[in-house]
């Protein structure tokens, strides 16, 4: 059986080991279960490489990836609004007069 490690993108950190079940929540939040059905949650990650070999998970978090993802997964059930477009957008601009 592969038990992963978790790793964050953003700094390099071991957050969780021993994992064994990935998923996103109904609420689009990054779900890590151990062997014994004990779990973790990421408000807003994203998977970016799985790595069997040496059973690493690598994520990134960020404020901007669960309302992304709810968006995608209601663009493909066409059930998205144009309102979750309008509140990606204006978060995307808030982000970018910081830059």
């Amino acid at each position: 059986m592969c038990e992963f490690k978790v790793v964050k993108q953003n700094d390099g950190t071991q957050i969780m080991e021993d994992i064994v079940i990935i998923g996103y929540s109904d609420n689009n939040g990054l779900i890590f279960k151990d062997i014994l059905g004990a779990g973790e949650l990421l408000e807003s990650a994203l998977i970016l490489d799985v790595n069997t070999i040496n059973q690493t998970l690598l994520v990134l978090e960020h404020p901007l990836i669960r309302d992304f993802i709810g968006l995608l997964k209601d663009l493909t059930d066409k059930k998205a609004e144009k309102e979750q477009i309008d509140a990606i957008i204006g978060k995307l601009n808030e982000l970018k007069n910081t830059l």
